[in-house]
């Protein structure tokens, strides 16, 4: 967020320091760092009901989507009739097949 390194934390210190003065400074110090840790306590939970809306709205979006497209039911039911025509058509395909198989087999090995 603040880019702030080490000198800059050094010059706010001492300046604290000559303000505030030595015995006033280690209390100041304790309060602000709890008031720090409050404020980044309370944007992280702002960020986090942020996410989750997000989130939330993201899968709302997913669900009309979904709502839009042909039903799972629907698909599967196609799926179904287009096995079961395959398989009727290799069942009835069948029968003739072995029957002129066995009949070959049968004249080569009299023949």
């Amino acid at each position: 967020m603040f880019d702030i390194g080490f000198w800059e934390l050094a010059v706010i210190g001492v300046v604290a320091l000559l303000v505030i003065g030595p015995e006033r400074l280690p209390r100041v110090a304790r309060t602000t760092g709890l008031w720090l840790g409050r404020a980044r306590r309370f944007v992280s939970g702002v960020k986090a009901d942020i996410d989750r809306e997000i989130a939330a709205d993201e899968l709302k979006k997913a669900l009309a989507k979904q709502a839009q497209s042909p039903g799972l039911y629907d698909v599967i039911e196609e799926t179904k009739q287009t096995i079961q025509s395959a398989d009727k058509s290799v069942t009835e395909s069948s029968p003739a097949e072995e029957n002129k198989a066995v009949t070959q087999k049968s004249n080569d090995a009299s023949g």
